[in-house]
């Protein structure tokens, strides 16, 4: 498992320069208006997107690498007692990607997520407006 963490900058470019010094690590994933690395040490997946006029985490998440670590993730986000949205497949941040959604007891977004592949060209979706439901 890997923590993950996605921000929205303002200065894309500015950020994505920023963050390849600080990690020592160019971006696995460099689209329009977003990036991902991939860190080891510390062991991060860590992303930014343009924002649309804010800055800061938009939300955090945990990386499963196989299917038997998500259902272990997603029983603990149903089990949490707070508002969740359950496991579906999608297609999101150029990935195809099975993940579940709960919200932490500071308002923020939690994502618990397998992904099966990081290369699609298109975006895909944002769930915002499910997500907003949260």
């Amino acid at each position: 498992m890997k923590l993950h963490l996605s921000l929205s900058v303002n200065d894309f470019d500015a950020s994505v320069a920023f963050y390849s010094r600080l990690f020592r690590l160019e971006p696995k994933v460099l689209k329009d208006g977003y990036a991902k690395w991939d860190v080891e040490e510390p062991p991060v997946n860590f992303a930014i997107e343009q924002g649309a006029g804010t800055q800061g985490v938009d939300h955090l998440g945990i990386q499963a690498d196989s299917d038997e670590e998500l259902d272990e993730l997603a029983s603990r986000v149903r089990e949490s007692g707070q508002p969740f949205l359950d496991v579906e497949r999608l297609d999101c941040c150029h990935a195809r990607m099975d993940k579940a959604w709960v919200k932490g007891m500071a308002d923020e977004k939690w994502e618990v997520f397998l992904t099966h592949r990081h290369d699609l060209e298109e975006y895909g979706e944002t769930q915002g407006e499910a997500l907003s439901a949260l």
